[in-house]
C-alpha cells in the first residue's frame, strides 16, 4: 500500500466549471506538486481527460513521471467498449496498472446488466495486458449492486476503486460500503469527512475537511483491507468547501493536501522496498 495524490486531490486548482484559475494546475505541475508533498503515486482521472492530450503531452507526461520516480494511474468516466479501449492504450502507454472507472456520464446511466456486459467485452484485453478495472462505489449503486456485479464478473482484472465518502449518494456509510466491497478492492480514495446540521436545524451538511480531522475511522479502513487480503494505493482526494475567492480556495485546498499527507504517513507505512 502506497500513499498518493491525483487530480482530485486539487480540484480546483485544476479548476471546476466557472471556477477556473488564473493558471490552471496542469498535469505536469501535478507531478511537481506529488514530489514536493513526498509521494510516489500519482492518479489522473476525468476531471484531467488524458484523451485531450496529444501524442507529445503524453510523452512529456510519462518521461517526467518517470524522472520523478512516480507511478501513474488513470481513471476516466464511462464504459461503452470502444472507450475503454481506449483507455487500455493510454494505461499500456503510461505503465497504468489499472484504469479506475466511474461508470455514469452525465448522457449515460447504465443499469447493471449493462455494466456487465460492457466490462465483460473488454475484460480478455484488460487481462491479455494485465491492466485491472477499478469500478468506483460513485453515488448510485449501493454496495451489494456492485459486489454483484464482481461476483458475476469472476476476474481477479476487475474490482472495486472504493471511495470514502461517495455511498452517501446511496444512503450507505463506510462501514456497509467497506465491509461489503472489502474483498474486491484493487484502489483506495481517501476522503475525510464531516456530517453537521445546518443552521436551522432542518437537514445536514456533509463536507469535506483533512484526513484525520473527521469522521472517517481510517485506521480501522486499513485495517480492515488488510484483513481481506487487500493493500490498495491509497490515493488523498480533497471535498474542500470553497472560499469567496478561488485562490483563496487553492490555498486552504494546498493547505489541507500537506496536512492530511501528514496524517496519512502516520497510520499508512511506506512499503518495505522503499524504506531506506
Amino acid at each position: 500500500m502506497r500513499i498518493g495524490i491525483g487530480s482530485y486531490t486539487f480540484p480546483w486548482a485544476i479548476g471546476i466549471g466557472a471556477h477556473q484559475p488564473t493558471r490552471p494546475l496542469s498535469a505536469l505541475g501535478l507531478l511537481d506538486k506529488a514530489a514536493a508533498l513526498d509521494v510516489s503515486v500519482v492518479q489522473l482521472c476525468d476531471n484531467f481527460p488524458l484523451e485531450t492530450l496529444s501524442s507529445t503531452e503524453l510523452a512529456q507526461l510519462r518521461d517526467h513521471a518517470l524522472g520523478l520516480g512516480i507511478s501513474l494511474e488513470i481513471g476516466t468516466r464511462g464504459i461503452t467498449p470502444a472507450h475503454l479501449r481506449r483507455f487500455l492504450t493510454l494505461a499500456q502507454y503510461l505503465s497504468s496498472p489499472l484504469v479506475r472507472v466511474v461508470v455514469d456520464t452525465l448522457t449515460e446511466h447504465p443499469e447493471p446488466g449493462q455494466v456487465i456486459d460492457c466490462l465483460r467485452a473488454v475484460l480478455p484485453s484488460y487481462a491479455d495486458a494485465g491492466i485491472a478495472l477499478a469500478v468506483e462505489n460513485h453515488d448510485r449503486y449501493t454496495a451489494a449492486c456492485l459486489a454483484d456485479i464482481m461476483t458475476q464478473l469472476q476476474s481477479p482484472f476487475v474490482g472495486i476503486c472504493l471511495d470514502t465518502v461517495n455511498s452517501f449518494g446511496a444512503l450507505e456509510g463506510p462501514e456497509v460500503v467497506v465491509n461489503t466491497l472489502a474483498p474486491w478492492v484493487l484502489n483506495l480514495h481517501v476522503k475525510d469527512f464531516n456530517i453537521t446540521r445546518v443552521s436551522h436545524q432542518l437537514g445536514w451538511h456533509i463536507t469535506g475537511c483533512p484526513a484525520g480531522a473527521g469522521r472517517l475511522n481510517l485506521p480501522w479502513l486499513i485495517a480492515t483491507l488488510k484483513s481481506a487480503g487487500r493493500s490498495p494505493n491509497a490515493i488523498l482526494e480533497q471535498w474542500t468547501p470553497p472560499e469567496a475567492e478561488v485562490t483563496d480556495t487553492i490555498a486552504k485546498e494546498e493547505r489541507w493536501a500537506w496536512e492530511s499527507l501528514r496524517y496519512l504517513q502516520t497510520i499508512i507505512p511506506p512499503p518495505e522496498c522503499l524504506v531506506r
